[in-house]
C-alpha cells in the first residue's frame, strides 16, 4: 500500500511561510533591488540592514523594551491566574458560572476601546512611558484568559488530591506550589504562551502608553517607517528580528505546548 503525500497540508504550509519568506528576503535585499523587479531570494545578499539595527541603540532598546515588559506581564497574569483558576474550579458560589464566562467578555474586547481610559488613568498616576503600565494594561486581556485555560486543566485533576495535601499537613500556598504546579505545567505553558504572543504582538495600547524610554518596537517601525519612508529592506529587518522571541519561545517550550494543547481548555 503506498502512501499519499499530503498534499493539501503541504500546501497550507506553504501559503503560510510564503509571507515569512518574504519577510526574510527582503531583510537581506536593498532597496533598488526590492523596487525592481520581481525576486524570489536576494541577487546581491547584504547583512547591513541587521548590523543597523543590532548596533543602533534606538533600534535595539525597543526589543528590549518589549521584552521588559511583556516578561512582567507574563509574570504578573500567570502569578495572579493560578489561584484565581484554582478557586473557581474547587469552589462553588452564587453566580460562579456567570463570573466565569465574563471572563471571556473581557478578552473578547478590544485593546483600542479602553485605550482612552488607560491613558487618563496612568497619566494621573505618573506612569506613562514606565513598563509598568503597558504590562499592567496588558493583564487587564491576559489574566482572564489565562484563568480560563487554566481552570481547565485544575477541573482534570481530582479534588482527592487536595483532601490528602490537607491531611498531610499542606497549607495552600504549599500545595500549589509544591503539588498543583507540576501537575498542571503545561496548562502554564500554554497560558504563558498566550500571554506572551498578545502581550508582544498588540502595538496601539503599548505605543499609545509610551513616549521615548520605554517605547516597544512596533513604535519605533512605525515611526522609522514615516522617517526612512521608502526603507523596506530596513523595516523587513526589523519585522526578521520580531518574529525571533515567538519563535525561540516555542522551540524551547515545545514539549509542554504539544502536551498542553493536547488537554484541558484551550481557546
Amino acid at each position: 500500500m503506498t502512501r499519499r503525500l499530503p498534499v493539501l497540508p503541504l500546501i497550507a504550509a506553504i501559503l503560510m511561510l510564503l509571507p515569512v519568506w518574504w519577510l526574510v528576503s527582503m531583510g537581506f535585499k536593498s532597496n533598488g533591488e526590492i523596487a525592481g523587479k520581481l525576486t524570489l531570494w536576494p541577487q546581491a545578499p547584504t547583512v547591513e540592514h541587521f548590523v543597523m539595527i543590532l548596533t543602533n541603540p534606538d533600534w535595539y532598546w525597543g526589543y528590549l523594551n518589549a521584552l521588559i515588559y511583556v516578561a512582567m506581564n507574563v509574570t504578573i497574569s500567570v502569578s495572579v491566574a493560578i489561584p484565581a483558576a484554582y478557586a473557581l474550579a474547587r469552589f462553588r458560589f452564587p453566580g460562579h458560572r456567570a463570573l466565569f464566562f465574563s471572563l471571556l467578555m473581557f478578552r473578547m474586547m478590544a485593546p483600542p476601546i479602553l485605550l482612552v481610559p488607560f491613558v487618563q488613568m496612568f497619566s494621573d498616576l505618573d506612569l506613562i512611558d514606565t513598563y509598568v503600565a503597558v504590562a499592567l494594561a496588558h493583564c487587564f486581556f491576559n489574566v482572564p484568559l489565562a484563568i480560563w485555560i487554566l481552570e481547565g486543566f485544575i477541573t482534570a485533576i481530582p479534588p482527592e488530591m487536595d483532601e490528602t495535601a490537607r491531611i498531610d499537613g499542606y497549607s495552600l500556598p504549599r500545595f500549589l506550589w509544591r503539588i498543583l504546579l507540576p501537575q498542571i505545567a503545561p496548562g502554564v505553558a500554554i497560558a504563558a504562551f498566550f500571554c506572551f504572543m498578545f502581550s508582544w504582538i498588540e502595538f496601539l495600547m503599548a505605543n499609545a502608553l509610551t513616549t521615548v524610554n520605554a517605547k516597544p518596537i512596533g513604535g519605533i517601525m512605525s515611526r522609522a517607517g514615516g522617517v526612512f519612508f521608502g526603507d523596506y529592506a530596513l523595516l523587513a529587518a526589523a519585522g526578521v528580528f520580531a518574529l525571533l522571541p515567538g519563535a525561540v519561545l516555542i522551540l524551547f517550550m515545545k514539549d509542554h505546548l504539544a502536551r498542553g494543547f493536547s488537554m484541558g481548555r484551550v481557546v
